[in-house]
């Protein structure tokens, strides 16, 4: 039988709604019926009558046996893209009486994925199942959703009915941090700068010179100019001076543009390099803080995460870049890098409406190229 859409769906969320069984015995408890009209013979009608009230039990019995079920959803620790969340959920059974037949439903937003669905046989009297599963990430973001559909058949399976339980969830994916083991955007960062210094006041020094305190063994991702090359050659290994770091209150901002337009896939490689260069200048004891459009200037390794996983192009930009600490720029909008504070270093990508060209060549900076890899590509010289 044929039902609108629209009909099933409010009659399986309000009330119960016959399932092929259901149809079937419906369907011959009417011809019993209309035997038992035209022959008048009372066992039909007796068999009429147990029919009706099969079904009209069967219809009142799986709305009733979820009523007492309570929807409970631990919380989702934070993934990064491509690793699986890992969800659970708790659905207890306040009765004392077994819960049999369970349908239950995870309905994810679209944008990650496609509803889970999970059978549970029986639920015991005062008894809870906890139910786990694993949903993979091909996108970063901040994933929210509300919805956990509960249905059943029970006990005959002839009726189904669907009730709906509020069981908020946010799950943080969050960008590849990509693994430099060198970066010159950040190592070189106000070298030149130390140079133009006056002689007559204090030079700006970066957070990884200043006074040697000791030498130690060179460690894989250490900055190539700390080597101490005349120890080294005396000792046959490679030494590395540890520094009394000098930096002045000096801070490097790592700055996604992402108040701009920007193309889908750029923008998701220039929040990668946003979340590799901050993590980078971390492991380089620098003082380094974060800056978007929407949030400003954030810092911490989760705060920045969980910003770096929110952000948008073209999202409302509510504060400025007027600082004065030097920027790593990051944006595909050549006229951005026109005015930028000294030192700043900038990463450029290309679009169709901006040729490369139009870049602002007074700072040290990267222009990504298609055909090449992100990792290699914020690991090579500046331009």
């Amino acid at each position: 039988m044929n039902i609108p859409k629209n009909l099933t769906n409010w009659l399986e969320t309000r009330a119960s709604i016959p399932a092929y069984g259901g149809w079937v015995l419906l369907g011959i408890t009417l011809c019993f019926f209309g035997a038992a009209i035209n022959t008048m013979a009372g066992w039909l009608y007796v068999i009429s009558g147990i029919s009706v009230a099969l079904l009209l039990v069967s219809a009142i019995l799986p709305p009733r046996s979820l009523t007492s079920i309570v929807v409970q959803r631990r919380p989702i620790q934070p993934v990064s893209v491509g690793e699986e969340l890992t969800i659970e959920l708790v659905i207890s059974n306040q009765t004392k009486q077994p819960i049999t037949s369970l349908q239950v439903t995870d309905i994810l937003p679209f944008v990650l994925g496609k509803p889970v669905s999970k059978a549970i046989d029986t639920i015991s009297g005062q008894e809870s199942h906890p139910w786990i599963y694993y949903y993979p990430t091909h996108q970063r973001g901040v994933y929210r959703w509300e919805r956990v559909e509960l249905g059943t058949g029970a006990p005959w399976g002839l009726f189904w009915c669907r009730r709906n339980r509020n069981c908020a969830a946010r799950a943080f994916v969050y960008p590849l941090v990509l693994p430099l083991t060198t970066c010159p955007l950040v190592d070189e960062m106000g070298q030149e700068d130390s140079r133009k210094g006056d002689s007559r006041s204090r030079p700006i020094q970066i957070a990884t010179t200043g006074l040697m305190r000791s030498l130690r063994p060179y460690r894989i991702g250490d900055p190539t100019h700390l080597i101490h090359w005349r120890t080294s050659a005396r000792f046959g290994e490679l030494r590395v001076r540890e520094l009394e770091l000098i930096t002045g209150g000096q801070e490097i901002i790592i700055a996604l543009d992402s108040g701009s337009n920007w193309e889908v896939a750029q923008f998701e490689e220039a929040v990668t390099a946003a979340a590799s260069l901050y993590f980078y200048a971390q492991r380089q004891q620098l003082q380094v803080q974060l800056w978007t459009a929407n949030t400003g200037l954030v810092k911490g390794e989760r705060v920045v995460l969980e910003t770096l996983a929110a952000t948008i192009a073209g999202e409302d930009t509510t504060t400025s870049t007027s600082v004065s600490y030097p920027l790593i720029w990051l944006t595909q909008n050549p006229l951005s890098l026109s005015a930028l504070p000294l030192g700043s270093r900038w990463v450029f990508w290309s679009s169709s409406s901006a040729p490369q060209a139009v870049v602002n060549w007074d700072y040290p900076g990267i222009i990504i190229q298609d055909g090449q890899t992100l990792h290699a590509q914020l690991q090579k010289p500046l331009k």
